[in-house]
């Protein structure tokens, strides 16, 4: 690895100590990079849009075309790393590059389809970090028989949301408005993106993509990572209208974005040490079901009492089922596995879209938030069930 994040540990002379150092550069480069690309080219809308619809006039309406944008940026950028003919150095500092200046971009303009144009590129770069730095990370600390770090990679998504948060609850207590969040949260990505610029791998030509896996079983995997997208998003969405309704406009609304995000980094640290005894798969289906419960609580536990629990339950399994999704993948998949992992994420994609579409028709009849609930807990139990079918099958098995 040329031009290393950290030059301090960059030559040690320990064989043992060096494979370490290069370890641990390989998880926070990964970290810092799913920091920028999910904590601010994917989430930093969610904090944002409350000071978007106090400064810039954005309703309920305008605010779910553009979360829509990036959702659908998210499914374009899955389905194009399947077939994209680039290292994984140029796709993640191009996607890295494309978040930095979406997000600067967003705070130059108030025009709404201009808004919803950087909020797709957004969604398409975040797409390829993910896919492509799940695919180097992955690969490498298995290299380096360190594949426990993989945990530290994977919570940096959940640390770049607190950051996001709390940076967002910083600038409304200092009254600043929605277009000072943006460019904040620009500068911050742009950082990060000059820092790691040199900290990925670089060697050798750009590669054909391989042929997407025909194998059934691989392709149920597919399956139920779009289930999880589908149980994913119903909470994710609409937990924060429950909360609002419950707790009414206090601070502590304000902070429930940051605790989200810290749950989510701490829930991946935990993740990977109980890998250490589980399979990818075993680690799914626990998530899965954890998840589960958490979106069914606010059914049987009315209250703040149960929003908070579903929220500290979502928020602290939906990175653990992104790690250990990504893992079987890799696993299952071989030399596939980039393959295998964008066609999971381009199914996580469609799933998102269609929750908050199923959500807004059970409303239309009379369901409610109820019925919403219960379909995503029912689709992440069934994922859950489906996964457990094959739980001891061995790795390349098609039968």
């Amino acid at each position: 690895m040329s031009s290393q994040l950290f030059s301090f540990i960059r030559h040690p002379v320990n064989p043992t100590l060096r494979t370490v150092s290069l370890a641990a550069q390989t998880a926070v480069a990964a970290l810092a990079a799913l920091a920028a690309a999910m904590g601010i080219g994917r989430f930093a809308f969610t904090p944002i849009l409350p000071m978007m619809q106090q400064d810039a006039g954005v309703s309920l309406a305008q605010g779910a075309w553009l979360a829509s944008a990036n959702y659908l940026g998210y499914l374009g950028g899955a389905l194009s790393a399947i077939g994209l003919r680039a290292r994984p150095a140029s796709a993640i500092r191009a996607g890295l590059a494309l978040i930095a200046v979406a997000t600067l971009a967003m705070g130059l303009t108030r025009d709404l389809l201009a808004w919803a144009a950087l909020r797709a590129l957004a969604g398409v770069a975040s797409a390829w970090v993910l896919v492509f730095v799940s695919t180097w990370a992955l690969e490498r600390l298995a290299a380096l028989g360190r594949p426990g770090l993989s945990g530290a990679a994977y919570a940096g998504v959940g640390a770049g949301v607190a950051v996001a948060g709390v940076a967002c609850v910083a600038l409304m207590a200092a009254q600043a408005g929605s277009a000072a969040a943006w460019m904040t949260l620009g500068a911050g990505a742009l950082a990060v993106t000059a820092l790691l610029w040199n900290s990925f791998e670089a060697e050798g030509p750009a590669a054909a993509a391989p042929a997407p896996p025909r194998d059934a079983k691989r392709w149920a995997l597919v399956l139920c990572y779009g289930l999880f997208g589908f149980g994913y998003i119903v909470p994710a969405t609409f937990l924060p209208v429950m909360a609002r309704q419950t707790l009414g406009e206090t601070a502590l609304f304000g902070w429930a974005w940051p605790v989200f995000g810290l749950a989510a980094a701490a829930s991946t640290l935990i993740a990977s040490r109980l890998a250490q005894s589980m399979r990818p798969r075993a680690l799914w289906i626990a998530g899965s079901l954890l998840m589960a419960l958490g979106v069914a609580t606010p059914l049987f536990l009315p209250g703040l009492a149960g929003i908070a629990l579903a929220a500290l339950l979502v928020g602290g399994t939906f990175m653990v089922v992104t790690m250990a999704g990504m893992q079987e993948a890799r696993r299952v998949a071989g030399a596939q596995a980039r393959t295998l992992m964008a066609a999971m994420t381009a199914a996580f994609a469609l799933g998102q879209i269609a929750g908050p579409l199923a959500v807004g028709f059970l409303a239309g009849t009379q369901g409610g938030f109820a019925r919403a609930l219960g379909l995503a807990a029912g689709a992440l139990a069934l994922s859950a069930a489906a996964l457990a079918k094959d739980l001891h099958r061995p790795a390349g098995t098609t039968s």
